[in-house]
């Protein structure tokens, strides 16, 4: 049986933690590097790709929402020992991944004029956005691979290829920038476009390891035609918690977008500083990211097990890991971010607004992994509605009537307070409901689940 439904569940978190460590760090040069040497073409450039920010993170949380419910339905079909339903889940997935990915940027395509026109782009930034936005999206099928695939290798035990397959695509991401973007070694200098050309391929190289990994080494994939009915079957049970995994996930960049909107009233210096400081802001949860891919597989495979003592356990563990590095990291990233700031930018005026921002928000970052880890419990014990309904609170009740209200009254400093203050009660709130939400299950279990005897080691 699987080590994540039978070893000490402490040590287990920190096994699966450890090798996506790596995964995660890279995964986040991908914006950091591009935006780093964005930054040198000026503001003009840096602020285009601001705007290019919410569109990437709704495709990508549609194609990571896919990926939650494949890697719960995969973790949950290996704690019951059956590998042929894990199998038909993963390959069914992908054909599923590739038709959404090709559709939706199809329509992405069409509305790129509108949709940016409507984010608040203007005639400085747009020319540059829609070249940006047509390379990406030729390209999007493999941005959706990587969001997919790291949970099901995670779920196979695999955490050491879950990451170095993402160390592949970052890698390459990092060297082609600035031969794409400056034009380097007979290169023609492509600017902001030559950032999106290098993290197509980069993702490409990705995708193609990652296949390679799922189909040989853990035989997960089957290049027989798809039987229609069981095809239709795997799309009904991965949407089942897909549609309410990309709707909860969908939230955060239409959020972004209103955001983005109100902070482009304040000028392109503002959406740029804001641009270069998500960036960073990134890197405060690469530690935390890191378990926080381990919790949907090693939740749903013990639930698929019957341990709901090991989940309760591992909840614990997650919620005081989460807290005390929130405060470690709001204290650093405040004595550090006029150094930040420095990385991106000469311009006063935009390292002022930048230092504003990671100095108020820092300090709910460790509330806001707590209500990212909450989320996943549910997801893992086959609650994925409720946790949409979680994230949906946060966004739409906390986040953005407070982000109006503070810049009605506080302009942009308020957008950044009432962010602040959205962490701290969506992180409060999530403990409460996930904790009451196991309560209830054990009964439950208890009476009608499957449950698998393990000898706990």
């Amino acid at each position: 049986m699987p080590k994540l439904i039978e070893s000490n569940v402490k040590s287990t978190l920190f096994k699966m933690a450890v090798p996506m460590l790596a995964g995660t760090i890279v995964m986040n040069t991908y914006n950091f590097v591009d935006t780093w040497f964005v930054s040198k073409l000026g503001t003009i450039p840096l602020a285009a790709m601001g705007f290019t920010f919410p569109v990437v993170m709704l495709f990508t949380f549609v194609a990571s929402g896919i990926g939650i419910g494949i890697t719960t339905l995969t973790s949950h079909a290996i704690g019951r020992a059956d590998k042929k339903d894990a199998s038909r889940i993963v390959t069914h997935g992908i054909i599923l991944v590739i038709l959404l990915s090709l559709l939706l940027s199809f329509f992405g395509y069409l509305s790129i004029n509108t949709i940016f026109r409507f984010l608040g782009a203007d005639e400085s930034t747009l020319p540059l956005v829609k070249g940006y936005m047509k390379i990406w999206y030729m390209g999007a099928v493999f941005m959706a691979f990587p969001m997919m695939g790291k949970g099901i290798l995670i779920a196979m035990g695999d955490s050491k290829f879950a990451s170095l397959f993402m160390v592949a695509g970052a890698l390459t991401n990092c060297i082609l920038d600035p031969i794409m973007i400056f034009g380097l070694f007979g290169f023609p200098a492509l600017g902001i476009w030559g950032a999106a050309l290098a993290t197509v391929i980069a993702q490409a190289v990705s995708s193609i390891w990652l296949l390679y990994l799922l189909s040989v080494k853990h035989h997960l994939l089957s290049f027989k035609r798809p039987e229609i009915p069981l095809f239709v079957k795997s799309v009904k049970r991965i949407m089942e918690f897909a549609i309410p995994g990309s709707i909860s996930m969908m939230l955060m960049p239409i959020s972004a977008a209103v955001i983005t909107t109100l902070i482009s009233k304040y000028g392109n210096v503002a959406v740029a500083a804001v641009s270069a400081a998500g960036r960073i802001e990134m890197f405060a949860f690469i530690i935390p990211m890191a378990l926080g891919m381990s919790l949907v597989p090693f939740v749903s495979q013990n639930f698929g097990a019957g341990r709901l003592d090991r989940i309760k356990e591992a909840q614990i563990y997650s919620i005081r890991f989460a807290f005390f590095y929130g405060i470690f990291t709001a204290v650093l990233f405040s004595v550090a971010a006029p150094f930040f700031a420095g990385i991106f930018t000469k311009d006063k005026e935009v390292a002022r607004i930048f230092i504003l921002y990671v100095r108020t928000i820092s300090f709910g970052y460790g509330m806001m992994e707590i209500h990212r880890y909450c989320g996943f419990f549910l997801t893992g014990i086959h609650k994925p509605v409720s946790a949409t309904i979680l994230n949906a609170v946060r966004v739409l009740v906390f986040l953005i009537p407070l982000s109006f209200l503070g810049s009605s009254y506080l302009g942009i400093r308020g957008i950044f307070s009432g962010r602040l203050i959205s962490d701290i009660m969506s992180g409060i709130l999530a403990i409460f409901f996930v904790t009451w939400t196991l309560k209830m299950k054990q009964p439950l279990m208890q009476k009608v689940f499957f449950k698998v005897e393990i000898p706990v080691k």
